[in-house]
């Protein structure tokens, strides 16, 4: 694999297995996630699967979700 940067082309990122979540509409607005070597994660828009991807530390990521899952940005959300 080449160099991982954030904002890649996705394509570059070779052969991983990328996932959306099975919370994911029809309409294909979603996230795909893949994990990397090294143990970063990849994101990228579905709708553009050969677009940038924007790459984590999975120790990054998991704080993340954890600060949505407690709240953190529902003032965000506008409802």
């Amino acid at each position: 694999m080449t160099q991982v940067y954030n904002g890649m082309p996705s394509a570059e990122l070779g052969d991983v297995p990328w996932r959306k979540s099975r919370h994911s509409n029809p309409n294909g607005n979603c996230v795909e996630l893949a994990p990397l070597p090294g143990g970063s994660v990849a994101m990228r828009n579905s709708r553009h699967p050969e677009g940038p991807a924007l790459v984590y530390r999975s120790s990054d990521l998991r704080l993340f979700v954890c600060a949505v899952k407690a709240g953190e940005f529902d003032d965000l959300a506008g409802g």
